[in-house]
């Protein structure tokens, strides 16, 4: 995807702030917009439909990254390999799946972050397994729930629940302890004035395991299920033409299923737009009662 230059944070005091305040100056997107943005892109390869895509979503990129500021990296690179992972999300996005593409970018965009700061900090090697990776990004917040969070190393029977609950060894909560003890202290103050909290509570907090799922492509699977799920609940010529028209690979032209229903062809878009906004409705019910975030 080649894409324009992006708006980028100056080295200065005052780079962040300004970097805000010029993302926000890009609208925001209606769901039928952002649909037709996507189409566009994926249709016709339209750079300009991409563009709006990508910037609009700019402001969701540098949220996500603010929740990473706690592993000590200059703010403007995590938000930048945030923007990388925003520009694959938009390269791959379906729209015909009936997510917002908000909510299929937050995997994307929080895993090029992750791989950044793991590639970054010299406590974990390149060749760190998927497990590891969890236990690197969840082993703080499991120590706060154990309320063990000082300096040193856990107690045995803490040590043990730790590696359960994330599904790792023993021996590697205990290595990943030490390495994140020794390398930095957490517990120091984010300025020296006292006021700003404490490097922990910046750390992100994460749900359990979303790099595995998205590694091994169980997002994609799980979306595919609220899918066929939300297909139930349209009537049978209802499902013909969203399927004809939404998930086919050569859709069928208006002017075809006009003919094989006995309507006119702006009778068959209503009943298309219509039964998109019923899958669309019934793929987020889905969504959130599984507990995933829907974003704005």
């Amino acid at each position: 995807m080649a894409s324009r230059t992006l708006p980028t944070i100056a080295g200065d005091a005052g780079g962040l702030s300004r970097y805000l305040e010029e993302i926000r100056k890009f609208p925001m997107l209606e769901p039928g917009e952002e649909y037709m943005l996507a189409k566009r892109w994926t249709e016709h390869s339209d750079s300009d439909a991409a563009q709006k895509l990508i910037t609009s979503h700019l402001r969701l990129v540098a949220r996500i990254a603010m929740g990473y500021r706690g592993y000590g990296l200059p703010i403007g690179e995590v938000i930048s390999e945030g923007n990388v992972g925003l520009m694959q999300a938009v390269k791959r996005f379906e729209p015909e799946r009936g997510f917002r593409l908000a909510t299929y970018a937050m995997w994307w965009i929080r895993a090029s972050i992750q791989e950044y700061i793991l590639r970054s900090w010299s406590l974990v090697k390149m060749g760190t397994t998927a497990a590891q990776k969890k236990l690197f990004f969840n082993l703080r917040r499991a120590k706060s729930q154990l309320q063990q969070l000082e300096d040193g190393d856990l107690k045995p029977e803490h040590v043990k629940t730790i590696a359960k609950r994330l599904g790792v060894t023993e021996g590697d909560v205990v290595s990943m302890n030490r390495r994140l003890g020794g390398d930095s202290s957490l517990n120091a103050p984010v300025r020296a004035d006292q006021e700003s909290g404490e490097w922990q509570d910046w750390l992100v907090d994460d749900t359990p395991s979303q790099e595995e799922r998205l590694a091994e492509t169980e997002e994609f699977d799980q979306r595919k299920s609220f899918l066929t799920k939300a297909l139930g609940s349209l009537n049978d010529r209802e499902r013909r033409i969203f399927e004809a028209r939404r998930l086919a690979d050569d859709p069928v032209t208006l002017e075809d299923l006009s003919s094989e229903f006995g309507v006119s062809r702006e009778r068959i878009r209503q009943i298309e737009v219509r039964a998109f906004e019923k899958v669309q409705k019934a793929v987020q019910g889905s969504a959130k009662t599984a507990g995933m975030s829907m974003a704005d």
